[in-house]
């Protein structure tokens, strides 16, 4: 059985089209069945296979849920809903922007699943740029990893035009030490949002990534 209906991605295009408070107010109720409640039933599903093979993960979907509300004080943009629906699975959820886990994203453009270092602090950088450094050949292993290839490619992220000279060397090898974001993802179709496998589809995305989340978390 699917976790959504195809009133999923339909909502979210209606929206796209009365991006306002009066027509989310008038159709509140068909967010709550179609979205909201599906959405919550999903994560948790999500969240209880990841803490079946990493306990640090022990949150609830309201932990790792992202409001659909957007912020808009800084944005010149001020329709007031997200166009999709989105969590990250971590130990401390969405709280932490930096640390490694699985971000979920669903809505009519894509299915997104992402890991690793999206929004690391500066001190957590250097220390990402110092394990990497500190074990090239293993990095190496885990970026060239079938799995990871298959589904992710490549690590990603801004990059600084400058880094620590003690690092150099090692850079000069493995230019993703230039990198201020260490992150990986694969966008898939958006009708896979219906599919009844979606959940197994999220999971496989989780192992072949894993090994490269516990490297930077400096466990792997």
């Amino acid at each position: 059985m699917a976790w959504f209906t195809d009133d999923f991605n339909r909502f979210f295009k209606d929206l796209a089209k009365n991006n306002h408070k009066e027509w989310f107010d008038a159709n509140r109720k068909r967010y709550e069945a179609s979205v909201k409640q599906p959405f919550h039933a999903f994560v948790l599903e999500v969240i209880r296979r990841v803490h079946a093979v990493d306990k640090r993960v022990h949150i609830e979907p309201k932990d790792a849920i992202f409001r659909i509300n957007r912020d808009i004080r800084f944005s010149n943009d001020k329709t007031p809903y997200k166009l999709h629906c989105a969590a990250i699975v971590s130990p401390e959820g969405r709280k932490d922007h930096g640390a490694p886990g699985i971000y979920v994203q669903l809505g009519p453009e894509h299915v997104a699943i992402y890991g690793g270092s999206y929004m690391p602090a500066r001190d957590e950088v250097q220390r990402i740029r110092e394990r990497i450094a500190g074990d090239l050949k293993w990095f190496k292993k885990l970026r060239e990893a079938p799995d990871f290839v298959r589904l992710f490619g490549e690590v990603q992220g801004e990059r600084n035009k400058i880094i620590p000279a003690d690092l150099k060397a090692a850079a000069a090898k493995e230019p993703v030490l230039y990198n201020k974001q260490f992150y990986y993802g694969h966008e898939l179709p958006s009708r896979l949002v219906t599919d009844p496998k979606l959940a197994d589809i999220v999971l496989e995305h989780y192992h072949a990534m894993r090994p490269m989340n516990e490297f930077l978390l400096g466990r792997g």
